[in-house]
């Protein structure tokens, strides 16, 4: 199931028009965002299920799978005055839309079609950093802001381990990788 897939009925309607359809979000069975999504296509509605691939380490092997980008939820584009949108609500793998009083609640505009430019044809978002172990790193933010290190390790959850030049030695500092930039 990719993005082409999931956007299949209107590729071009992508930005908001004079259509008044929008994104909203699908809460989902979490792990079954899938079904969930296969079948609101069944319906007639146009979809959007990021996904993204994670290496995790099992049983001593390395193995990558794919999963929701955001576990739980998917994204339908509806416009609520026109579109039969209460059924969505009754579909298999859905637990509801997300509302407000008796009305789904629209994502700011813009939020949805950000996601689908990010994401590649198969509705993969890439959140593997370009960072790599060996290579000269920044910190750019906390107590170690603007000290220059080797990047140690970066683990799947995003942490990095980082070696830095402290006190007259190479010592191993624990952070966030998105607090790193690369030199």
């Amino acid at each position: 199931m990719g993005i082409h897939a999931a956007i299949s009925s209107d590729p071009e309607a992508l930005p908001i028009g004079s259509d008044g359809r929008r994104w909203y979000v699908v809460h989902a069975f979490t792990g079954r965002e899938k079904e969930a999504d296969a079948h609101l296509r069944n319906q007639g509605f146009d979809t959007f299920n990021p996904i993204e691939i994670r290496t995790v380490r099992h049983a001593r092997r390395l193995v990558t799978k794919s999963r929701a980008f955001f576990p739980g939820y998917l994204f339908v584009r509806i416009d609520v005055d026109l579109d039969r949108w209460r059924s969505i609500n009754g579909t298999r793998g859905v637990r509801s839309l997300i509302m407000q009083a008796e009305r789904p609640v629209a994502c700011p505009r813009g939020l949805v079609e950000r996601l689908v430019e990010a994401a590649d044809p198969d509705g993969v978002i890439d959140t593997r950093s370009t960072l790599r172990p060996g290579q000269k790193v920044k910190v750019k933010t906390g107590p170690f802001a603007d000290l220059v290190g080797t990047l140690d390790r970066l683990d799947n959850s995003g942490r990095a381990k980082v070696l830095l030049e402290i006190m007259s030695g190479e010592r191993a500092v624990s952070m966030a990788g998105h607090d790193l930039e690369a030199l």
